[in-house]
């Protein structure tokens, strides 16, 4: 059995998450989306969808990239 990274939950089922070339171990997806969701920088929302990233900064929507600053950014739909 493998230890989930984030609970430490010692689990028969753990499943592997392959990113950028390390291996992460987690018993669920809210475990793995605790660690691997990406933080909006302007609301602070994990971004659990799509996101949009402008010049190497992660935000959930274009309301917040462009609350940001950033400009010409849409959201697609």
């Amino acid at each position: 059995m493998t230890r989930c990274e984030v609970c430490g939950n010692d689990y028969g089922m753990t499943f592997e998450v392959h990113a950028q070339g390390a291996v992460h171990v987690f018993d669920c997806f809210a475990c793995a989306i605790h660690r691997m969701a990406p933080i909006c920088e302007h609301c602070r929302v994990q971004i659990i969808g799509q996101g949009v990233e402008a010049e190497g900064r992660w935000f959930c929507g274009a309301h917040c990239a462009r609350a940001e600053g950033k400009v010409g950014i849409v959201d697609k739909v």
